[in-house]
């Protein structure tokens, strides 16, 4: 007879032990309960499950048919602190069900996600700081869809010249008066509607620290008005700017700022800015210059009509509908928002819900506004906008694109950070003058940029001159800044903006310009003599023409005997004179006419080995890639190369 059943840890039945027939001690057996003995046999634990792209340790565990401490087990063992509650990603679910013997799939509308991951990954910017992607958009679009735009305006000048001021009256508010030395500590971006139509500022900063900054201002926006003191005239920064601006290629529109002080000279600027290369449309120039006092708001309206002028001229347009790309302007950790960033939409309509790639992070935006921190559902193109829902604060200058999952935003976020994060990263390379061939064979613009820094102006002009006389029709020298003095490390930050090469002339290099030229791969040549000079620039440019080749003849062969053979001839043949090599150009002739032409050389044997070439007085066999079944006994074969010359 059975003994008592006995439950043990977990209500699990104990084994009992069974004397069989007789009373001998059997097998040992389960002792059921009634109700157990009743129910059917449960069924085989699942082999796969259908996960989406998110889901709870519960639900997962529900789905598998375990137990979800069993899940939270496997997730402690990857250091994962996770209750039942906790939200998985699929990658994880497929891990879990890995360790669990359980395929995890996705559902069958994810699986053209699945490809739609490689398609906009394909189809992203290829670096995060770079503007590629924003251009190769643009161009994509039909112009049937394009529609106008607000120009972007960057405001640029030298420190304390009166941009912000010049601003607050446009939109009239009182950012000057909030700042701190009354400087502008970063970048802000505006939008006013002047006579119905937007305009859109960037309010950048003059000082001489944030070089680098302006410089993104100019790179993001369609014009630029340089404001520049009355009563200072151009200075150093002023310099600066005009030298980002002609490097983004954007026009420029000069606001003569404070003529209403008494020592204000309007004549002087203008004679200042010529030097500069800005002449004023008064005197036959192309350069719009407005004097106007920020102060005593005389002649904002005339600046604004001039802005509103070039725009309609320029016609600044692109895709509300399209692929939503655009520029972080800046980047910031409120302590009270969390991440905040800046953006600048260039094409494409952004909008509350919309997930995004930004450099090397992503997020879905969970909240919008306007420079006046109003709340706003979407931005359309030229619209800057605050958003919140980034995971970390992005980078000023980064490029964000819209993508259509929150998964691909993540992978290809972290793909861009494990890029990142290679031992010694890859020095990013600027232009130098070795590598320009290959830079120009690839059929980029042929401009050489070069940013010149002499010991005096005597010796500064004759150097600008000789240079703007090698400019040809194939090749452009386009000096960004010549200036007295020492090389600084504002040279180096436009030469890394722009892809420029610094030329020094009997000058000196600041220490931290030596540091940021090493860290951003940024050429710097000195010279003492100007021939020298001059000979390494016109050298470059030779390489960065077209090259020129010429055909050189390097052999002749008469044919002895034809072979047929199952494709095609094989020529029996003496090397007359010169050589052949395989791979050669080949015309045949028969007396004064030519029967074979833009034939080569595709083998070329001496008896049964293949060889590279064969020299005067020896016998080889050669096949051409065409016309070798018109070949005749006596047929004299012409063999040559091209040479490149230039």
């Amino acid at each position: 007879m059975a003994t008592k059943s006995k439950t043990g840890k977990g209500g699990a039945h104990a084994p009992v032990k069974d004397k069989g027939r007789g009373g001998q001690p059997g097998s040992q057996r389960l002792a059921p309960r009634a109700e157990e003995a009743a129910r059917p046999v449960a069924a085989a634990l699942p082999k796969e499950v259908t996960v989406d792209a998110a889901i709870t340790v519960r639900d997962l565990a529900t789905l598998m048919q375990r137990s979800p401490i069993d899940l939270i087990k496997i997730l402690m063992q990857y250091g994962i602190m996770a209750p039942i509650t906790h939200t998985i990603d699929h990658d994880t679910a497929v891990i879990l069900g890995e360790e669990l013997g359980v395929m995890v799939k996705w559902p069958p509308t994810a699986i053209r996600e699945e490809e739609e991951v490689a398609e906009e990954k394909a189809g992203s910017m290829e670096s995060p700081r770079s503007r590629t992607r924003i251009q190769q958009v643009m161009a994509e679009q039909e112009a049937a869809q394009l529609e106008d735009r607000p120009a972007v305006v960057a405001v640029l000048g030298h420190v304390d010249h009166g941009k912000t001021t010049l601003l607050d009256r446009i939109r009239h508010t009182d950012v000057a008066a909030g700042e701190a030395g009354g400087i502008t500590q970063r970048t802000g971006a505006y939008q006013v509607t002047i006579s119905g139509r937007k305009i859109t500022f960037l309010d950048t900063p003059g000082h001489e620290a944030f070089t680098a900054m302006r410089a993104r201002g100019a790179q993001v926006t369609d014009i630029v008005v340089l404001v520049v003191a009355a009563d200072d005239g151009v200075m150093p920064q002023t310099k600066e700017a005009i030298s980002h601006a002609r490097a983004a290629g954007v026009p420029i529109i000069v606001a003569v700022n404070k003529i209403d002080k008494a020592n204000a000279n309007p004549q002087r600027v203008m004679e200042e800015l010529a030097k500069e290369g800005l002449q004023p449309e008064a005197w036959g120039g192309d350069t719009i210059m407005v004097e106007l006092s920020a102060l005593t708001n005389m002649g904002i309206e005339d600046l604004l009509d001039n802005i509103l002028v070039l725009a309609e001229v320029e016609q600044y347009k692109a895709n509300p509908k399209g692929s939503c790309v655009g520029t972080v302007i800046e980047g910031e950790l409120d302590k009270h928002r969390g991440v905040t960033a800046t953006l600048l939409v260039q094409n494409g309509t952004l909008r509350r819900g919309d997930t995004l790639v930004v450099g090397k992070t992503w997020g879905r935006i969970k909240a919008m506004f306007d420079y006046e921190g109003k709340i706003i559902k979407e931005a359309t193109p030229s619209t800057p906008t605050v958003v919140l829902g980034l995971q970390e604060v992005p980078m000023a200058g980064d490029v964000f694109e819209r993508v259509s999952h929150d998964r691909i935003a993540r992978q290809m976020a972290e793909e861009r950070r494990l890029a990142g994060a290679i031992p010694a990263q890859e020095t990013r390379r600027t232009m130098s003058l070795e590598d320009f061939f290959a830079r120009f064979e690839g059929g980029e613009a042929k401009t050489l940029n070069l940013i010149v820094r002499a010991d005096m102006q005597g010796t500064l002009e004759p150097i600008i001159k000789s240079l703007n006389d090698l400019t040809n029709e194939e090749v452009a020298i386009k000096i960004l800044q010549a200036s007295i003095g020492d090389i600084s490390e504002s040279d180096v930050m436009l030469a890394e903006a722009s892809d420029a090469v610094i030329i020094g002339f009997s000058v000196g290099v600041d220490k931290a310009a030596v540091v940021r030229a090493d860290q951003s791969g940024v050429e710097i040549r000195h010279y003492e003599v100007i021939y020298k000079m001059l000979e390494d620039i016109e050298d470059a440019m030779k390489g960065m023409l077209e090259p020129v080749y010429n055909e050189i003849v390097i052999g002749h062969a008469q044919v002895l005997q034809l072979f047929k053979l199952r494709k095609g001839f094989v020529a029996g043949c003496m090397i007359s004179d010169g050589l052949v090599k395989r791979g050669a150009l080949a015309k045949a002739r028969r007396g004064a006419e030519e029967i074979v032409s833009g034939a080569r050389v595709e083998t070329l044997r001496r008896f049964t080995e293949d060889v590279a070439e064969v020299r005067q007085g020896y016998e080889c066999g050669i096949n051409l890639t065409q016309g070798d079944e018109l070949l005749k006994e006596g047929d004299i074969i012409e063999f040559s190369e091209r040479v490149r010359v230039r």
